[in-house]
């Protein structure tokens, strides 16, 4: 092996550029959109190895950068003198990182995907469900119940069902179907499935059998939803966007799970068929909506934050609609809970049943008057009244009647596809994404354990990525190691935030196919409304500007709270 001129010590003197490392991967957590990958790593935690065949002094680092990490080269023939090097270096490179400590995020933060100063914002829209209203889990425990319930009464399916119970911490949102093969995963934003994440029923199917599947990992485009995640022409996937969606994924699976242990045969296609027409006939019938309304206390929660907020809006002389799909006697009874009886003084306008996304884009439907009883009135409307409720009706008619266009209005709503998308790829609005799980990840990548198992994780791949050049048997013998243990981290950082899907916002190293759709239709998003009391009315949101995977590293600014 060649020799180099730097000594083995000089790698581990250079602690600067671990902590570096680790300013960049503070900065950079929690932001579904940024990926840091290794050659990110490379030019702060660059290991200065000689090339293959070559001699004397190291190459120039094309990042301009200072080498932090030396070769461990040898002239020694001897195997064991390089192995007990490249040791050397793994302990202190661990040691290092098990020292660094690293700020934590706050989980009240709004994050920014494009550059928006709320000083432009002269009208606020809001959905209703999962952004003004909050539900406790309990409501997913109903929405199961009930769903499960009308499979057997009603689609004669087997009373052995019962015995299923809601399980909250199973899915995630975001997750993908494969309708014809029964199989519930995470995939990534580049179409690949993330191995480790396919489950058949209440189990995971093994990575063997999904490469023999799917011919690999790649699902083609053709059998995924389209770009609004609609699931047509043939699609074999459906996307669950909706937070609503976790007791559907969650009984889909429990149903699996049954016919799977009693050996019945069952058509995978008539059984998504069945449990989407069940959790839908839980909102149509109106069976969930008198359920809420029934204990408000026990199902809805932030209710004091949300009329925080509208209570700021209106102060600051800002205009404020609601564009809800729900019912008119539900949100009445909410929005009574949360705000209070004088909640439509609030608003400019308020419209109910609206059917997004249809909403957005059908210009058929007019608008129609519903009177405090929940009457339908026949007459035309010339104009949108505040104090008034309205139902279905379309965008465009909107548009027409308020002239609220473009960029000064900002509309929130926690689904991407339903709430966000159109607005903002078709009319120009800003939008801000509600993500109530955004507040629990945030929590668990602020812990202390996970800090330092990504810092290693990153580490620990600077140091492969370096040293893979060495074709050496001794080296690529303690390299193969490294890479085992990078492997066997990959479960760990995905356990810490769910045991059957991992986070939200990323897969092992990509951002998840949620998470591309998220940082494409909103402008920023947060964990819930109430985020907003925690800035100015003239504040602007700046997303974080990082490296583009050919730029020189080290340039990163970040949207704090004030």
């Amino acid at each position: 092996m060649a020799t180099s001129s730097r000594p083995l010590s000089s790698l581990v003197r250079h602690s600067g550029c671990l902590r570096r490392a680790a300013a960049l991967w503070d900065a950079g957590r929690g932001l579904p959109r940024r990926t840091f990958r290794s050659r990110v790593w490379r030019r702060n935690f660059r290991a200065a190895s000689c090339p293959p065949g070559a001699a004397g002094p190291l190459p120039p680092n094309p990042s301009g950068t200072k080498n932090c990490t030396a070769s461990v080269c040898s002239s020694s023939s001897d195997g064991q003198d390089v192995t007990q090097r490249l040791w050397s270096v793994y302990n202190e490179t661990k040691r290092q990182t098990n020292v660094m400590s690293t700020g934590s995020v706050d989980p009240d933060t709004i994050f920014a995907n494009n550059e928006m100063s709320l000083r432009d914002i002269e009208i606020y829209g809001f959905d209703y469900d999962y952004t003004l209203a909050f539900y406790s889990s309990h409501l997913h425990t109903l929405i199961f119940n009930i769903a499960r319930d009308i499979l057997i009464s009603k689609h004669r399916y087997p009373e052995g069902l019962r015995k299923y119970e809601y399980i909250p911490d199973f899915a995630v949102r975001g997750l993908h179907y494969d309708v014809q093969k029964a199989l519930l995963m995470k995939i990534d934003a580049f179409h690949y499935i993330q191995l480790g994440t396919v489950y058949r029923g209440l189990h995971p199917v093994p990575d063997e059998e999904v490469i023999a599947m799917y011919e690999g990992s790649h699902v083609p485009l053709e059998i995924m939803s389209d770009f609004y995640g609609k699931s047509i022409h043939g699609h074999t996937m459906k996307q669950f966007m909706d937070i609503f969606s976790l007791p559907e994924m969650t009984l889909l699976s429990c149903v699996n799970d049954f016919f799977m242990r009693h050996n019945i045969d069952y058509e995978p296609v008539h059984l998504y068929k069945d449990v989407k027409e069940a959790i839908r006939d839980v909102h149509v019938k109106g069976i969930m909506y008198r359920a809420v309304e029934a204990d408000m206390e026990k199902y809805i929660c932030y209710g004091e934050q949300s009329h925080a907020v509208l209570k700021k809006l209106s102060a600051h002389g800002k205009k404020m609609f609601l564009i809800t799909n729900s019912p008119f006697d539900f949100v009445d009874h909410g929005m009574n809970y949360i705000v209070g009886k004088d909640w439509r003084d609030l608003f400019d306008v308020v419209i109910v049943q609206a059917d997004k996304p249809s909403f957005f884009n059908d210009r058929r439907k007019p608008f129609r008057r519903v009177t405090d009883k929940g009457a339908l009135l026949w007459d035309r409307i010339h104009r949108l009244e505040k104090g008034q409720i309205y139902k279905q009706g379309n965008l465009y008619e909107f548009l027409r009647l308020t002239g609220w266009r473009g960029s000064k209005v900002l509309y929130f709503g926690d689904h991407i596809y339903s709430d966000l998308a159109d607005l903002t790829l078709k009319h120009g609005w800003r939008t801000g994404a509600i993500i109530p799980e955004l507040r629990k990840e945030i929590k668990i990548m602020n812990t202390t354990q996970y800090v330092h198992m990504m810092t290693w994780l990153q580490a620990l791949t600077g140091l492969i990525e370096q040293m893979q050049v060495h074709r050496d048997a001794a080296t690529q013998a303690v390299v193969e190691e490294w890479i085992s243990e990078r492997e066997s981290m990959k479960p760990q950082a995905k356990g810490i935030f769910n045991p059957q899907f991992g986070s939200l916002f990323r897969t092992y190293h990509n951002p998840t196919y949620f998470s591309r759709r998220l940082s494409r239709f909103a402008d920023i998003y947060m964990a819930s409304i109430s985020c907003l009391l925690n800035y100015d009315l003239q504040h602007t949101f700046f997303p974080r500007l990082t490296p583009l995977q050919h730029e020189a590293g080290g340039f990163s600014s970040s949207s704090t709270k004030p």
